[in-house]
């Protein structure tokens, strides 16, 4: 595992080249693309809870409807989305990663699973990741998985990681809150710094952000509620002090870090002139490269702007399929971005593209 070297990216792109991550298909020399891929944000809906929905006896309630002829997840909250086979199916998974040129999805549970409101939560968690486990088991070349942790008991949440150490999950994904809670609530501690320990690293990805004045209509409860969940999250890990405390935990962030990097000088300029802001030992900016970020931000400029501020080597491919936010296949030529970088972050099998 790498860690991070200062608050300057090791690698920049240099002046004029292209960008070498651009939205439409893979180069395809094969039967996948010619550069390793491996996609980071990856969700699914493991088999075993999907035919419990079916059958009314999934946790929290979650259950399916059928609407003209699609079939759909239905959550206690009434978030809902469309359970398409690639969710819980390997064998269509693969043929979708195939057609997208993925070479390797990192796993990890659809975020309404998180279940931290919910008495359930532990037993859920213990389920879903068993059933994670048994989906990369499937096809251990093609896959790797990522836990998904009881937060709202913390002790609870430490065991099943260190559980989930022992069947081979390479980290978890966690929300940047827990019903409120934010990461960096001393309760919270323990979870952070098991995972420091383990070496294990942490998606932190956005949850339903409910009701919200501003953010009822168009689908803004997604469109900017998660990215601004993502930014309020880290920057809290940063002002708190909590990164300066956890030097060597890895946290990655989704959506390309939310707001966070396209905001970050005026989190600088609250650094130099607020006083409330001084739990942090540097400028907001130097912990940047305490993340490492994915390349969801459905734009190739955004993307570039970000691998130019962060370095090539924190930012990796990531999807979020198959979601229909998700951002679908992209052209990828940094051989970082398109797989070292999750190599690293993942302990998994380098390979070389040649």
């Amino acid at each position: 595992m790498r860690r991070h070297d200062g608050p300057g990216p090791a690698r920049r792109r240099a002046a004029g080249d292209p960008p070498g991550v651009r939205l439409g298909r893979h180069d395809r020399g094969g039967a996948r693309g010619t550069v390793r891929t491996i996609d980071v944000h990856a969700h699914v809906f493991p088999p075993a809870l999907a035919e419990a929905a079916r059958a009314g006896d999934a946790p929290d309630g979650i259950r399916t409807e059928r609407v003209d002829g699609q079939e759909w997840v239905v959550h206690r909250q009434g978030y809902r989305y469309p359970l398409a086979p690639t969710f819980h199916d390997v064998e269509a998974r693969l043929a979708d990663m195939d057609a997208m040129g993925v070479d390797l999805a990192v796993l990890s549970p659809a975020p309404p699973l998180f279940l931290y409101w919910s008495d359930e939560g532990v037993d859920a968690a213990r389920a879903v990741n068993d059933a994670v486990a048994g989906m990369v088991a499937q096809a251990p070349e093609r896959f790797a998985g990522l836990a998904t942790l009881p937060m709202s008991d913390p002790a609870a949440a430490v065991a099943e990681l260190r559980r989930c150490a022992t069947l081979g999950l390479r980290g978890a994904q966690i929300g940047p809150h827990v019903e409120g809670t934010p990461l960096d609530d001393a309760a919270l501690r323990p979870v952070l710094a098991a995972a420091q320990e383990l070496r294990l690293p942490l998606t932190i990805h956005p949850y339903y952000v409910g009701s919200t004045p501003g953010l009822d209509d168009f689908y803004l409860t997604n469109l900017q509620g998660n990215p601004w969940q993502t930014a309020l999250c880290a920057s809290r890990l940063i002002f708190s002090g909590t990164l300066d405390a956890l030097p060597e935990l890895d946290l990655v962030l989704v959506h390309g870090g939310g707001h966070l990097p396209y905001q970050i000088g005026r989190l600088d300029h609250g650094r130099r002139v607020r006083p409330e802001t001084q739990g942090c030992r540097e400028l907001p900016s130097a912990y940047l490269r305490r993340f490492h970020y994915d390349t969801l931000t459905h734009s190739s400029a955004a993307t570039g702007w970000l691998i130019d501020l962060v370095g090539a080597d924190r930012v990796m491919y990531g999807t979020d399929m198959p979601f229909d936010m998700g951002g679908g296949p992209l052209e990828v030529a940094d051989p970082d971005v398109a797989h070292r970088n999750a190599e690293r972050l993942y302990a998994l099998k380098e390979e070389s593209d040649e």
